[in-house]
């Protein structure tokens, strides 16, 4: 039960944004496919320190990913797509200092 409060206190604290530019301690909201949720980065003193949190659902638990990205750097998380249909992608990247949120063509 406390995952899902703290989900939900993560996704009320988001911003409306959805994709694009963030800044340190803003959230912002993800969808890929049927997973949603959101990402924030804080400043460290290695690099960005990006953690995205994303659910199929109400009722799924749900899965963090976090990575530190320095100048530069990009990670992505996919989803598969249907049998016969293509994936879906995100990609979060570090450039000229912001941290950016895109979605991207599935390497499926």
């Amino acid at each position: 039960m406390f995952r899902y409060t703290a989900l939900a206190a993560l996704c009320v604290v988001a911003s409306s944004a959805s994709a694009g530019e963030l800044t340190a301690r803003q959230g912002g909201t993800v969808d890929l496919g049927s997973f949603h949720g959101i990402v924030y980065y804080t400043e460290a003193d290695d690099g960005y320190r990006v953690v995205t949190t994303m659910a199929a659902g109400e009722e799924s638990l749900p899965v963090r990913f976090v990575a530190t990205l320095t100048e530069g750097q990009a990670m992505v998380i996919s989803v598969p797509g249907a049998l016969t249909g293509p994936g879906q992608a995100l990609e979060i990247s570090r450039a000229k200092g912001k941290l950016v949120v895109a979605k991207v063509e599935s390497t499926q």
